[in-house]
């Protein structure tokens, strides 16, 4: 029996259209199921790893409520002219984002930056509030040690979410965010257009949500050829028309490299004079 070339084409469209659904619903399946592989990259640490950093520090293991940990660094500097508690990216674990911290530390700060679940040696089950809490729990160690004057609070990237969110519920002195969004959902719908990665996302970190209800000066950073976080996504929490907000623009920088324009320099040491 034979088909006509109108009805094999039929055929062949009707194949594609089931394969490309098949695909769809893959892809889709995979941002459900494995969104917490896109959105965090750890890297794990020996818990005998020794760190080695410039500056004097103690390493810290602060055991949550629910049995998790929390490895730390707390950079100390004589006669700090105050306390930055720092929440990193997605990715890597304190071996570097204690390098990264130093640079705050050289500004005279004493600086508690802290591993997240299931980053370096910290442990514990990841989930959007068990974040929260972990940085309210850091929050309040820094609480027993300075006055809440001399925070501040700085995040980055990932970890901008759960600053705000932080800055929300307490009374610091400043709110420092670099590169952050919007939502979380605001930049998968950016990523994943095609998909409704509303229904889909179990990790949400409502920034814009949260910095309405901060009392402290925010100032938020963000460079215009950002490749990870949009720069659109970080613009859109200027439009929230906050007055005690300040958002600085650096022409020309990507989502890694802010430390590499004069700008971001300036605005830092305005900022922890």
């Amino acid at each position: 029996m034979s088909f006509t070339p109108q009805r094999k084409l039929k055929r062949k469209l009707k194949k594609f259209v089931i394969v490309l659904f098949g695909l769809y619903v893959m892809i889709g399946s995979a941002l459900y199921f494995f969104q917490e592989k896109i959105l965090f990259l750890p890297t794990v640490l020996e818990q005998d790893y020794q760190y080695h950093f410039n500056y004097n520090f103690d390493e810290l293991f602060l055991k949550t409520d629910d049995n998790a940990t929390i490895n730390a660094l707390h950079f100390k500097v004589k006669n700090p002219k105050g306390v930055m508690l720092y929440l990193h990216g997605n990715a890597g674990d304190l071996s570097r984002w204690g390098n990264i911290a130093e640079y705050f530390v050289a500004m005279d700060y004493d600086v508690l930056v802290i591993d997240y679940r299931t980053y370096g040696k910290s442990t514990g089950k990841l989930s959007e509030q068990a974040l929260y809490d972990d940085a309210q729990y850091c929050y309040d160690y820094l609480l027993k040690h300075y006055s809440e004057n001399q925070i501040t609070v700085y995040g980055r990237s990932l970890g901008t979410g759960m600053a705000s969110q932080l800055a929300s519920k307490n009374q610091p002195n400043q709110l420092i965010l670099e590169t952050p969004y919007y939502s979380i959902l605001d930049v998968a719908e950016h990523r994943f257009p095609m998909f409704p990665v509303k229904s889909l996302l179990k990790y949400h970190f409502p920034t814009y949500q949260y910095l309405p209800e901060t009392s402290c000066p925010i100032t938020i950073i963000h460079g215009t050829d950002d490749s990870v976080v949009p720069y659109s996504s970080g613009e859109k929490l200027s439009k929230l028309n906050l007055k005690n907000l300040n958002f600085v623009t650096v022409n020309g920088a990507d989502h890694n490299n802010l430390i590499d324009f004069e700008r971001y320099h300036e605005t830092i040491k305005t900022l922890l004079f």
